[in-house]
């Protein structure tokens, strides 16, 4: 159905893709994958039209639909044929209500009122949305407007759905739903699906095949186990049945725990006696109301310092209004916040940052100067050492607009982290980020408890929780529903669990604890 053939595409010099070759066939699920930066979206955006017309820069090659090049067709001449969702769905929304933008891509395309209708029908009760038919878009979290706005794209029935990154901001539960429909798509109506993301633990399971970013402009495609058997981008359940050496390797839980019968019989060492830990931030009684709608209801939370703690729960559920409220910025209808004897939202913004630092959802908002150069001499001597950390070689002169999601990122990510507030706050940090870089993420907030820093952390990322939090706190309707140790509060829900803990079942969080074990009776 769509054909790319000698694909390339540069800035300048910089050469991003460089004689791609990839055929998409009818109902199939390509998967598109790659370290941070790579050209994920640079890919993606070839397909749609939006490259090079929207980001400048040089391509060659073509793109083929049923064997008619639309190389130079712009994107909305292929829009009744390929629809996209980008990694920021709310950049793309152009009306008010969700009802309204389910229908708006019809609209365009002249349909009967009744057709509209019944497919807006569809849809809400697809991505499981209908009772949020009559909200306004802006209400909406992170998590629910992505999923409006893949819903918006379903309603106008096109053959590809290019999607990037549609899973980063759903919760696990929402994301297997989200999943689930597109494979639902594939199988039953013959849709395709060419889908760039970073959480492969969440995707594999479903590819047909994958799209392998190399990370020299070039490509290789394949059946996903065999990319993943030499690939430095895989998910722990992968990573696992390396360590343990099963071929063929397992791409879903079910695969791997039939093997993990193979396995010996392994003991995870005793953990030492944690510390008693100070109080970083005490919150008592938070209340947050917006509009008519009570976010937050009477929530108690510790942070302590010298541990990080986790903040989960489904999309929807307060953990943004809570980061907010506990910064001093969002308004609380009731309760208090201490740091210490100093509540944030009684302090100057200037000694308010330095107290709590946050690293909001949309990232981006932090970054208004004009190159990365500028935003890391502003940030401090640590900001760009922090950044090639998370994510090497970002030039100085490259402007923070231009960057890809995860880039910008980083850089927001360097920002707070390098003025090491007392108490931390960042919300949903990995989305755009690849396993090499949250392994990094992890390594800088626990350097930063050890220091006697608290840290927070919001996010959908399960296997980032396994890696870098000591407890974990899950919000459900805006109420606190479960607090404790990591191991112990990820294993009273499977949906919670990583992938390791699904295998192997409690106390085991990450496969470097298995490595260990296995190395023990070798």
């Amino acid at each position: 159905m769509i054909e790319l053939r000698g694909i390339t595409f540069a800035y300048d010099d910089h050469r991003i893709l460089d004689g791609v070759d990839l055929d998409l066939d009818e109902g199939e699920l390509v998967l598109v994958s790659g370290p941070t930066g790579v050209g994920k979206s640079t890919l993606l955006g070839v397909v749609t039209g939006l490259v090079p017309r929207f980001s400048g820069g040089v391509l060659g090659g073509d793109v083929l639909l049923d064997g008619v090049s639309i190389v130079r067709t712009p994107p909305r001449e292929r829009a009744h044929a390929i629809g996209y969702v980008g990694q920021d769905p709310a950049a793309g929304f152009v009306t008010d209500t969700v009802e309204d933008e389910l229908a708006y891509g019809m609209e365009q395309l002249g349909l009967p009122a009744e057709t509209m209708r019944r497919r807006v029908e569809e849809t809400l009760d697809l991505l499981g949305i209908a009772e949020l038919r009559d909200r306004d878009l802006r209400t909406l979290s992170g998590g629910q407007q992505q999923r409006v706005a893949i819903g918006a794209v379903l309603t106008m029935h096109p053959r590809l759905l290019v999607l990037d990154e549609p899973t980063s901001a759903l919760d696990p539960t929402a994301a297997e739903e989200v999943l689930a429909t597109l494979t639902r798509l594939v199988h039953d109506l013959g849709v395709s699906v060419l889908l760039a993301e970073h959480r492969l633990e969440r995707v594999v399971p479903f590819a047909d095949r994958m799209c392998l970013l190399t990370g020299d402009g070039r490509v290789a495609v394949g059946e996903p186990a065999q990319l993943l058997a030499t690939s430095p981008v895989v998910p722990p359940i992968v990573e696992l049945g390396r360590a343990a050496g099963w071929s063929p390797l397992p791409l879903s839980v079910r695969d791997a725990r039939r093997r993990a019968r193979e396995l010996p019989a392994l003991a995870l060492p005793e953990p030492a006696t944690e510390p008693t830990a100070a109080p970083g931030l005490v919150a008592t009684g938070v209340t947050v109301v917006h509009g008519r709608t009570v976010a937050l209801r009477e929530v108690d939370v510790r942070v302590p310092a010298g541990r990080v703690t986790a903040l989960m729960g489904r999309n929807g559920s307060g953990k943004s209004s809570l980061l907010w409220s506990l910064q001093g910025t969002g308004r609380r209808q009731a309760g208090t916040v201490q740091v210490g004897e100093l509540d944030p939202a009684r302090l100057e913004a200037a000694d308010r940052r330095a107290l709590v630092g946050l690293l909001p959802q949309t990232a981006g908002d932090l970054l208004y100067l004009e190159t990365v150069a500028e935003e890391c001499a502003a940030g401090g001597p640590a900001t760009r050492r922090i950044l090639d950390r998370l994510v090497p070689g970002i030039p100085d002169d490259g402007h923070p607009r231009d960057l890809s999601e995860g880039q910008r990122l980083a850089l927001a990510l360097a920002l707070v982290l390098a003025a090491r507030p007392r108490v931390v706050l960042l919300d949903e940090p990995t989305r755009g980020l690849d396993y090499a870089a949250k392994r990094v993420l992890a390594t800088i907030l626990r350097d930063l408890a050890a220091n006697g820093h608290a840290v927070l952390v919001a996010t959908h990322d399960v296997e980032f929780v396994a890696q870098a939090a000591d407890d974990v706190v899950v919000l459900a309707e805006g109420e606190v529903v479960s607090s404790g140790p990591v191991r112990r509060v990820v294993a009273e829900s499977p949906a919670f669990a990583p992938q390791v803990t699904k295998v192997l079942g409690s106390p085991w969080l990450r496969v470097d604890e298995v490595v260990a074990a296995l190395d023990g009776v070798r």
